[in-house]
């Protein structure tokens, strides 16, 4: 603090000082009386659990201590992040998350799981998942790019990934995977994407324009026939994010990268696990089941092509924990199987 003489009255001003956090992550919450000498904030990241960290005032240093945080039995100190940037098709520079344990090789062999969203302005940032421990102990490097359609940088950010900018999505994505393989952080045979919803429907696109890159998919509640997604349940509300095939122009754009209308027979695809619900309202799982059996008689590898159909389960919220963990337990054990790795 500093003091300074206003109209004969003293006042305490705070000065401008960097709060430093303990990694890479996200920040959710700041809260603190107007008058009191104490601030709290919330924080989490992919090696941090949520926590609440506690900023003394009266110290100058303004250094977070931890006031409380979930408890883990994970020993966070073997593990790592870092930030890095790639170029995406038109040169545009992408930024990236990548999770691993410390002291990571790159020879081309670690297992690689990338997992991306990129739409409705929605940002993604580094947040704490316990499950993601099971990959990362395993020698696994998890991958998150920040691509274009998501809100981290801005509206423009989010523009320049929406209708018929919607390909600049997937070119930033397919753009993560060669960038990983040409750093020799891993390979396609050792790489699996992984996707849901919007994020499904980037799965599809990514599957179905560059299948030689990946071993395999994880497309979840996906929407994956874009030419006439919007007619059915709730998704015509997504016509201002996606457009709409009734428009002629529209039509041109859509079509052009509908996953479903891009398989091609005789390809050799990866393997393929697309999960959905029966009672799903808001992506009908019409979209999962034709993508699948579109894919298992197109298909010209001796990958399996599997659809996993929960029942009684809708998109996600608020599913019990026994659906969870079976979820989990079943896409996880995929990524294992496909991977060689040992549960």
């Amino acid at each position: 603090m500093v003091t300074v003489e206003e109209k004969g009255k003293e006042t305490q001003i705070a000065t401008k000082a960097p709060v430093q956090l303990p990694t890479l992550g996200t920040v959710a919450g700041l809260g603190g009386e107007w008058d009191g000498d104490e601030v709290f904030f919330g924080f989490q990241s992919l090696t941090v659990p949520p926590s609440i960290y506690r900023v003394d005032l009266k110290n100058q240093k303004y250094e977070p201590a931890i006031w409380q945080q979930v408890k883990a039995d994970i020993d966070f100190s073997k593990y790592e992040l870092e930030q890095v940037r790639y170029p995406s098709k038109d040169g545009t520079m992408v930024s990236m998350f990548l999770a691993s344990k410390k002291g990571i090789k790159k020879d081309g062999t670690n297992p690689t799981l990338l997992w991306a969203y990129g739409g409705f302005n929605i940002s993604i940032t580094p947040t704490f998942n316990a499950t993601r421990f099971l990959f990362l102990e395993q020698g696994g490097l998890m991958a998150i790019p920040n691509l274009r359609g998501g809100g981290e940088y801005g509206e423009q950010w989010h523009q320049d990934g929406m209708l018929g900018k919607k390909q600049n999505v997937f070119d930033d994505f397919i753009g993560a995977a060669e960038w990983l393989i040409k750093e020799k952080y891993t390979s396609p045979k050792h790489l699996v994407i992984q996707g849901g919803s919007n994020g499904g429907l980037l799965m599809g696109a990514a599957l179905t324009q560059r299948p030689e890159l990946f071993r395999a998919v994880v497309c979840q509640v996906p929407l994956l026939d874009m030419v006439r997604y919007h007619r059915f349940l709730i998704a015509r509300l997504w016509i201002p994010e996606y457009g709409s095939a009734d428009d002629p122009e529209q039509f041109k754009w859509l079509y052009g990268y509908s996953p479903y209308h891009r398989v091609k027979d005789g390809t050799s695809y990866p393997a393929v696990l697309i999960a959905t619900a029966e009672s799903d309202t808001r992506v009908d799982p019409l979209h999962a089941r034709k993508m699948a059996a579109r894919l298992q008689a197109a298909t010209s590898s001796d990958q399996p092509i599997l659809v996993r159909i929960e029942g009684k389960a809708g998109h996600g919220a608020g599913k019990p924990r026994g659906k969870v963990l079976d979820e989990l337990t079943d896409s996880w054990s995929f990524v294992f199987w496909q991977l060689g790795l040992k549960m």
